[in-house]
């Protein structure tokens, strides 16, 4: 059951969205009138003076899918975005050289607002639940620690003295299936974006976005979950030698052959994907690009390890010295009320959806267990409903390397009455789903959207007991600092920020407020009955 609540109720003061298209269907983005919290009492029905009563326990923040792009990378796949399967969708983004500046115009957004809006606790911390990265490259992986930490930053690679990749206006490899923001090169055809969906031209834009800057850094601890493109190669593909040869390497796919389809690509993801991205990058449509060790791609240990190299709060970002002792990437928080459990949902034998090992569920199984006397709140990357990857490496003993998929950690969440709520991203959209108990009651599925895709945006979480056997959890969307309006400024990342939104708002491959969800899955109160410790 959802109902607005009364005017007691919170409100976020505003919400952007998409205004009305002009040339080509292209939009700008405008800000509305705020939304409300809605009350979901699918799982429990709270007492009438719990407003008045409740005891606030703890505000947090969530970032997911940030996705902080090498856009020059040679590992990129920007080619396969021209096919229109689904699989590709996301294999080129016209605002993807933009990834961290949007990255850090969410860090002051969330540093401005400071307390959650519903109980005033100080947001006590701030957890990525993965896709951090986009491709596990080691210098993604180091901009995204440096990001959240703050300090100067320049995202850039290869050649730093210029851009190259698929967008810039190089005569030789020019492709109309991008964004080429300085326009196209003289006599060759003007590229799809502009000439039939209506995007701007904005000259300078590449070298505006691999010019350093300061990011501003998280006031507050932060810490790290890991998803598929952060324990992948593209977020599908194990670290290999020759494709690790192929990121570090100097020849960059831009167009591919001709008589390469959709349905080669989508069988190699399946079968000898090395070989088909190695010999694609010695074909005509690849350019040669400066070399860059930097662009390393990185084993699970090793991601762990960097965030052990911060200035940032806590050193390691959650994860422990068991982890780095033992190459795993799941452990347990406990910042006071509530016990905060951080999975590794990524499998590591390859594709883009979860599933965890009999190791981890066993380990899950202890925490909950040594927790039943307190709230307890688990984040991961993948939702439960895209944790159906049972995929092993072949020839490995099928019951010793059984993946565990996403029905079965959810019974187990539901077998433990003091787990409230689950918390995840993937999907790049926000939704809210109430997982029922048999016998009544249950936890809360809180998937939230993404930095990297309209609509760009993050959740504040908080937790109130309502002292009559329920506890809400209140959720509030939050955008970035980027203005709705970009002026036209190359020199501030901010409003490259902003600009960065607009563009994700208008990729031809995703014209729609789907990420957005329902009311019900944006701003809420999320009632669920806890048992007295």
């Amino acid at each position: 059951m959802t109902r607005p609540r009364s005017t007691e109720a919170a409100t976020a003061a505003s919400v952007l969205g998409r205004g009305d298209p002009g040339s080509g269907g292209y939009a700008g983005i405008v800000r509305r009138e705020g939304e409300p919290h809605v009350v979901r009492t699918d799982l429990a029905e709270p007492g009438p003076h719990r407003a008045a009563e409740r005891r606030p326990l703890l505000a947090l923040v969530q970032l997911s899918d940030v996705h902080v792009v090498d856009a020059q990378s040679p590992l990129r796949v920007e080619w396969a975005d021209r096919f229109d399967d689904p699989v590709f969708a996301s294999a080129h983004r016209p605002q993807e050289m933009l990834s961290g500046h949007v990255a850090d115009a969410m860090v002051r957004a969330v540093n401005r607002v400071a307390r959650g809006p519903v109980t005033g606790l100080p947001l006590s911390l701030a957890i990525q639940t993965g896709d951090n990265s986009d491709s596990s490259q080691h210098n993604e992986v180091r901009w995204n620690i440096d990001l959240l930490d703050g300090g100067p930053v320049r995202l850039d690679s290869g050649d730093l003295s210029r851009y190259e990749g698929v967008a810039d206006s190089d005569p030789d490899h020019h492709d109309p299936h991008y964004w080429h923001p300085d326009g196209s090169p003289t006599d060759q055809p003007d590229d799809l974006a502009h000439a039939t969906y209506g995007f701007p031209r904005v000259p300078g834009l590449l070298d505006a976005a691999r010019r350093p800057f300061q990011a501003e850094g998280l006031a507050m601890p932060w810490y790290a979950a890991l998803g598929n493109h952060d324990g992948l190669v593209q977020g599908n593909f194990p670290r290999t030698g020759p494709v690790g040869a192929v990121a570090v390497g100097s020849r960059k796919l831009v167009s591919p052959p001709p008589g390469v389809s959709e349905e080669d690509t989508l069988a190699a993801m399946s079968g000898d994907y090395t070989g088909f991205i190695t010999a694609l990058t010695r074909s005509a449509g690849a350019r040669t690009v400066t070399p860059d060790p930097d662009r390393r791609v990185l084993a699970r240990g090793e991601i762990v390890e960097e965030h052990f190299h911060t200035t940032g709060t806590p050193v390691g970002h959650g994860f422990t010295e068991d982890n780095r002792r033992e190459g795993t990437a799941y452990y347990v928080l406990d910042p006071g009320p509530v016990v905060l459990v951080a999975l590794d949902t990524v499998n590591p034998h390859g594709f883009e959806d979860g599933s965890l090992d009999l190791a981890q569920l066993a380990w899950l199984s202890e925490v909950l267990a040594r927790s039943a006397d307190r709230v307890v709140v688990v984040f991961s990357h993948h939702p439960s409903d895209r944790m159906d990857n049972a995929f092993v490496t072949p020839g490995a003993d099928p019951e010793a390397e059984r993946r565990v998929l996403g029905h079965e950690v959810l019974d187990l969440l539901l077998a433990h009455d003091r787990v409230v709520a689950w918390v995840n991203g993937h999907t790049h959209g926000n939704r809210i789903a109430a997982r029922h108990r048999s016998g009544g009651g249950g936890l809360w599925e809180i998937t939230t959207a993404s930095h990297i895709d309209w609509p760009q945006q993050s959740r504040l979480l908080e937790l109130a007991d309502n002292l009559d056997g329920t506890l809400s959890i209140f959720t509030t969307m939050l955008d970035h600092a980027g203005p709705a309006a970009y002026d036209g400024r190359l020199d501030d990342p901010v409003q490259l920020a902003g600009l960065a939104r607009e563009i994700a708002a208008n990729d031809w491959h995703g014209r729609s407020d789907v990420g957005l969800g329902a009311p019900s899955d944006r701003n809420t109160e999320l009632v669920v009955a806890v048992t007295r410790s």
